[in-house]
């Protein structure tokens, strides 16, 4: 009943010149009274690096609880969950060395969750152009060699997601392939749109049945040059990485609410307080979840009182695991929530474009009734989309809730992602705020429209 309800009103939501002035105060909150900025320097230069079982992830929940309960939210509560506890140990070292004795110093990045090399390894460099030729590669070309990914992301793609989903299988999988062939150690070309210097760390995956080997991404300009350098003879690759995994921690997520008249009925919308440990995660994902914190506290701030409730998660464990998602929906369900939808904000601090949806072609044309009333605020982007990664276990315990996702302009993410230049410095002022507003307008809009 409640989703014919929802469907109904597709064909009734007109544009409320109400809606509008209202929409209009929110953003004069954030930007000209706003708290984004400030919060999330806080958290980036007073914390730094977030990775979940880190004491700095423990820091950041107690910042996050406190900084809640400064805004005199309805309540803030921190949720216990397990997380893994994987530590990047001393600082990587890696080198390339020709057949002359040359050696090049790398700038490079063990690959969260990799295991380390137990001192110092060295084997013969084969490169692969992309993943594909790995797999359909020989055993004996492969065994007891150090085997390079070298699959650029494809900069011809417009949204840069699109790119970066076509080459994440070289880090996710690529430990496992390589090892199925029996190499030693695998390293990638950083999952990045530039050519620079950073490397760009971020998950992959082991396979049980299958040994593993160390695996760690290479910066561009570094991917570059061993490419050039394999053109003119072979080469040796030394490396030493002195991860070590340990067993899971306590942890938390972070939760504030404003009490909606239907208390028990949830919008649900954050991000993630974890990342990873290089930069500041400034954008992957400080802005998200100071985004979702300033919304809440503008529509407070604004006196604005709910029909639903409105919960802010700042979720623990995004980059490594999930649990922070999938304990939230777990926990929902066995309470007996209703959580009518959900927002998540986690693909950085720049510009707003508008938001996406992972629903159903009704809810894609609901999605877009709402389009006008952003129509000043330059959000074009309305349309079927991705929600995220935290919010997507509630798909599985609420199959027809909406999940919507903030769309902000992704050329410059990736520039950032997982690497050490993901650093508050990093993060517009003005293009946080803005993203802030138009998601305190968007749930606002939520909250009266839904049913």
């Amino acid at each position: 009943m409640r989703l014919l309800f929802f469907f109904i009103l597709i064909s009734q939501l007109t544009y409320s010149q109400a809606d509008s002035v209202f929409i209009r105060k929110i953003y004069n909150e954030a930007l000209l009274q706003g708290k984004a900025h400030e919060d999330l320097r806080e958290l980036c230069k007073d914390i730094g690096p977030r990775l979940s079982g880190s004491a700095e992830a423990s820091m950041a929940i107690q910042w996050s609880e406190a900084k809640m309960k400064s805004y005199g939210f309805d309540k803030v509560y921190l949720q216990p969950i397990k997380v893994p506890h994987w530590e990047r140990g001393n600082k990587e070292v890696a080198w390339v060395e020709n057949q002359d004795h040359a050696l090049q110093k790398l700038h490079i990045l063990a690959l969260g969750g990799s295991i380390g090399t137990s001192g110092l390894l060295s084997g013969e460099v084969i490169m692969f152009d992309n993943f594909n030729d790995l797999k359909n590669a020989k055993p004996k070309d492969v065994k007891g060699k150090i085997v390079f990914l070298n699959q650029a992301m494809d900069a011809a793609q417009i949204v840069t997601f699109k790119a970066y989903g076509g080459c994440y299988p070289i880090r996710g999988e690529g430990a496992i392939e390589a090892a199925k062939l029996g190499a030693i150690a695998v390293v990638i070309r950083s999952l990045g749109l530039p050519e620079d210097q950073f490397p760009h760390t971020g998950s992959m995956k082991y396979d049980d049945k299958v040994t593993k080997i160390p695996a760690a991404a290479l910066s561009t300009e570094d991917a570059n040059s061993v490419a050039e350098l394999l053109k003119k003879g072979s080469l040796t690759l030394h490396l030493e990485l002195d991860c070590r995994v340990f067993p899971d921690a306590e942890s938390f997520n972070v939760i504030a609410e404003m009490t909606g008249k239907k208390s028990n009925e949830i919008i649900t919308f954050g991000g993630h307080l974890d990342s990873w440990d290089t930069g500041e995660g400034a954008h992957d994902d400080g802005a998200g979840v100071i985004h979702c914190l300033e919304a809440l506290r503008i529509l407070k701030t604004l006196k604005y009182e709910p029909e639903h409730t409105l919960r802010v998660v700042f979720f623990m464990n995004e980059e490594n695991g999930n649990m922070g998602g999938k304990t939230y929906a777990s926990w929902c369900k066995e309470n007996n929530e209703l959580q009518i939808a959900a927002l998540e904000s986690d693909r950085g601090g720049f510009s707003p474009r508008g938001f996406g949806v992972d629903g159903t072609d009704e809810q894609v044309n609901f999605l877009k009734t709402l389009a006008p009333n952003f129509k000043d605020y330059e959000l074009t982007t309305w349309e079927k989309g991705y929600g995220g990664v935290d919010i997507g276990p509630l798909k599985e315990k609420y199959p027809s809730i909406p999940l919507f996702g903030f769309v902000p302009d992704s050329q410059r993410y990736f520039d950032f992602h997982h690497s050490p230049s993901d650093v508050f410095e990093n993060v517009n002022k003005r293009e946080l705020e803005l993203g802030a507003a138009a998601i305190a307008g968007f749930v606002y809009l939520l909250d009266k429209t839904l049913p």
